[in-house]
């Protein structure tokens, strides 16, 4: 019998697959595109956006990230605390950054840590409902909890190209489903949110 894990590892495997077989110049093109979208997932003045440094054939986000920056937003970067916290520090272009590992870059630890209005999520699959695969460590779906635990109610917005969409991702207790989700072809809402 095949377990929802054993199942989220298959489509996570080809959904990357995909993706990494993406033109690296088109991706890059999109991700310059992304930032058109500023004004459609920016928070109030002042408020928090957490983005992500790429890593592999990720998205770039970084200049989404530079124009919300330019519109007053607070920008945050994950920061890996352990093998299973992560926490979102103040990002401000020129600050310290440090290698975070898996191939990405977060502030240093003397940056603020921050609780994000708006998410940018990291994924590798997602499905029509919003629900979404990550890279298996679950970094963001103990995170998001945490958040809800405190009180706080970001926006979560998925961040992948459209090859990543898959039928139906299995969904499991420990799960935070995405409000949004934005790629190449723009933004869109999940009917569930």
């Amino acid at each position: 019998m095949t377990t929802p894990r054993d199942l989220k590892k298959q489509l996570r495997s080809a959904a990357l697959a995909r993706r990494d077989a993406l033109d690296a110049g088109w991706r890059a093109e999109v991700g310059q595109q992304l930032a058109a979208h500023a004004v459609a997932v920016a928070p109030a003045p002042g408020g928090v956006v957490s983005g992500f440094w790429p890593m592999r054939s990720e998205m770039d986000v970084r200049p989404l990230m530079s124009t919300l920056d330019a519109r007053g937003a607070r920008i945050a970067l994950p920061a890996i605390l352990d093998k299973t916290t992560i926490v979102f520090r103040e990002y401000v272009p020129g600050a310290p950054m440090v290698d975070m590992g898996f191939g990405t870059m977060g502030p240093d630890e003397e940056a603020p840590v921050l609780d994000p209005d708006v998410m940018l999520v990291p994924l590798a699959a997602f499905d029509a409902r919003g629900h979404r695969i990550g890279y298996g460590a679950g970094y963001y779906d103990r995170a998001i909890a945490r958040l809800k635990a405190k009180g706080c109610a970001p926006r979560l917005i998925g961040i992948a190209f459209d090859c990543q969409e898959v039928e139906h991702v299995p969904d499991e207790e420990h799960d935070q489903p995405l409000s949004e989700i934005l790629t190449e072809t723009g933004l869109r809402r999940f009917d569930g949110a």
